[in-house]
């Protein structure tokens, strides 16, 4: 069977939905009805469908006084996320670099959507044995030292809702089972600031991970290394990639605009 070119996938409402809020640009503070429906050419039954929706979700609000429509704030927040996640990025790449130049071993950047850790970049090792690239994944926090990280600085009401059994999905023989585990593995992270996975997620795969922090002193992702466990020992990890990592997060804070 043949495959599809992917602008076979597109969905006309959803791309019609984009251009209405494309046309709110430069000086376009405020438009209405009549003139959205002229710019999209689109009947005005459409474009009041179009409105209606975005502003139940915030991206669009109208203006009482004008009866016009004008960007809503789930908007900026959508730009605002975007920013921080480049600004996060821009600054960790050459983190990056310096980690995996000093242990030759996988460091990726993560941050925590949902319950899930979600990769944005990484830099790789050259040996031939490694692990796969997990960037654009979404992965179990609990299993993760990424997403551990987080959820060591939350509290146990967020833990319970993001987790609402007690009992986990298994990955591996060495994934923590169950809730009441977790919140004592997650209270040892917090104490000691860094998180390991050790063959949680994936057999023959260990990370260590710590918390990227910024100016807000919010937490806003982690950074790990990664590699196949017959080079992640007990022993590098203790006196080599600890230290590493922590080193690596405290500057990459710092560069963020967190102090202590």
């Amino acid at each position: 069977m043949a495959r599809k070119e992917k602008s076979e996938y597109i969905i006309q409402a959803v791309s019609h939905a984009l251009d209405l809020l494309e046309q709110f640009h430069d000086d376009v503070d405020e438009l209405g009805v009549t003139e959205l429906s002229k710019r999209l050419k689109l009947h005005k039954n459409n474009v009041f469908r179009l409105l209606a929706t975005l502003e139940s979700r915030g991206y669009i609000e109208q203006n009482k006084a004008t009866e016009n429509y004008r960007l809503g704030l789930k908007a900026l927040e959508l730009g605002q996320t975007f920013i921080k996640q480049m600004g996060l990025l821009r600054q960790a790449k050459p983190i990056l670099d310096q980690v995996v130049g000093k242990c030759n071993e996988t460091s990726y950047v993560a941050i925590f959507k949902e319950g899930y850790v979600v990769y944005l970049d990484v830099v790789e090792t050259d040996m031939t044995v490694r692990v796969v690239s997990r960037v654009g994944s979404r992965l179990p926090a609990y299993c993760t030292a990424a997403g551990k990280v987080h959820l060591a600085f939350m509290s146990e009401d967020e833990i319970n809702e993001l987790l609402p059994s007690n009992q986990l999905q298994g990955y591996t023989t060495t994934t923590i089972a169950s809730r009441e585990a977790l919140m004592k593995e997650l209270s040892k992270v917090a104490e000691q600031g860094y998180a390991i996975d050790d063959e949680e997620l994936d057999l023959g795969v260990r990370c260590i991970a710590a918390p990227i922090r910024d100016y807000t002193r919010r937490i806003v992702g982690a950074l790990s290394i990664s590699g196949p466990s017959m080079r992640i020992t007990n022993d590098r990890i203790e006196t080599e990639l600890v230290p590493l990592v922590m080193e690596a997060t405290t500057e990459l804070s710092t560069r963020l605009g967190y102090h202590k």
